[in-house]
């Protein structure tokens, strides 16, 4: 029997989705469970699984688009994999002479058998190996029959740079005089993640009267309590104490006393929140998400951390849900992390702020009439002047300054 399987919803709002990579073969047997292939929408990339056991068989090609709904595959559930494995060619035993002893019976292994996908990469193994260059008869496949696993290409790279740099004593090293010249070009297709945030990015420029205003943050009591408390904190809650906990908590604080800057516009309307949802963004290997903390005015520092950190990894591992990226009423987002000394962050639509942070570098400021080093942050504050004024955002953006200046005003509510 034949089971269709259907590209489920994805979430609200969307009805169309990209094929982004099969993890399984045409004509694989494939178990209940097992990531068939992963589907790109413009939100996220989320796994496609097996309902049942059986033989797949591909309908949607990757790179294709398709409807939610629209059968992406099949799969036989009446074949079994011992009638795939009987299909597979058997290694001929060599026969015994007089002079060889007899052979041994050898453990079968269905890796070392060579078949139809011997030497060939997973869809994750062949991408890496396109963007390092590595052919597929340099690495030995591990995985099932033989395939090139995404482990393979890894232990392949971990060893290659202390042996391919060294030139052999008997040949000398070429000299490369093509790369010097080489002026090729290559093409990509967009993904629908990174056109839905072109799209975005374009129509906030276009739809709201964006401005931004900076202030400076002496970074010397937060950097200083967290040096005193870091390995206790980590001890205790089991995450690292960084800047963007207080960052956000900051924020929430400041957000209960602005509204505005933690509201947006609806039509001629304007939605206040009495919550404060706040979105970290996040650059993902396929683009820029943005998962949200949700409640972060009732979180504590510790409560904050860990979810930032939770939500972070799932951003790498590109397993963020529709839910977890949905809503947000303010959003931070950190070019520090890349040595970025100031910038103007784009407001996250349909939200009307976004506060930049920015690296940490040491600076002469005055203190009490004299000149001290002290580690300094330009923050910025990008904002939608349709509902916020500048009066507000200075404001807003002073009273973070505040609290991250003398922590424990956070932790003391005033």
């Amino acid at each position: 029997m034949n089971v269709e399987v259907k590209i489920p919803s994805p979430g609200e709002s969307i009805t169309e989705v990209e094929i982004a990579g099969w993890m399984k073969q045409d004509g694989d047997y494939v178990e209940i469970d097992d990531v068939l292939c992963e589907i790109e929408t413009d939100k996220a990339t989320l796994p496609l699984h097996a309902e049942v056991s059986g033989v797949l068989q591909i309908v949607i090609p990757e790179g294709s688009e398709a409807s939610v709904g629209d059968i992406v595959c099949t799969i036989n559930t009446s074949a079994s994999p011992t009638e795939k494995e009987e299909k597979l060619p058997k290694p001929e035993t060599p026969a015994p002479t007089e002079t060889v002893q007899p052979i041994a019976p050898q453990k079968t292994d269905i890796a070392a058998t060579p078949n139809y996908a011997t030497g060939v990469p997973s869809v994750a193994a062949a991408k890496m190996m396109a963007e390092q260059q590595i052919p597929a008869n340099a690495i030995e496949g591990t995985g099932k029959s033989g395939r090139i696993t995404k482990t393979d290409v890894q232990e392949h790279l971990q060893t290659v740079p202390t042996t391919a740099i060294e030139p052999t004593p008997e040949v000398s090293p070429p000299v490369a005089v093509a790369a010097t010249t080489e002026r090729s070009i290559r093409r990509e297709k967009m993904s629908k993640l990174r056109k839905k945030i072109s799209e975005r990015l374009v129509a906030v420029k276009n739809e709201t009267a964006m401005l931004t205003t900076f202030n400076e943050v002496d970074m010397y009591a937060l950097m200083e309590l967290r040096k005193k408390y870091k390995e206790r904190f980590l001890k205790k809650y089991g995450v690292k104490l960084g800047f963007m906990s207080f960052f956000t908590k900051a924020c929430a604080e400041a957000l209960k006393d602005f509204p505005a800057v933690n509201g947006m516009i609806d039509g001629e309307e304007i939605i206040y929140h009495d919550y404060v949802d706040v979105g970290i963004a996040v650059s993902a290997p396929k683009g820029l998400v943005v998962p949200v903390v949700c409640n972060a005015h009732l979180l504590t520092i510790a409560e904050i951390e860990g979810e930032i950190m939770r939500l972070a990894a799932k951003a790498r591992e590109n397993k963020l849900t529709i839910e977890e990226m949905t809503g947000g009423t303010f959003s931070i987002t950190n070019g520090g992390v890349f040595g970025s000394m100031l910038s103007t962050p784009i407001i996250n639509p349909p939200q009307s702020a976004i506060l930049g942070m920015h690296n940490v570098v040491e600076r002469p400021v005055a203190v009490n009439g004299q000149v001290e080093i002290r580690p300094v942050m330009y923050v910025a504050l990008s904002y939608d002047h349709r509902i916020i004024d500048g009066r507000e955002s200075v404001s807003f953006l002073y009273k973070v300054k505040e609290y991250l200046e003398d922590p424990a005003r956070l932790l003391l509510g005033i």
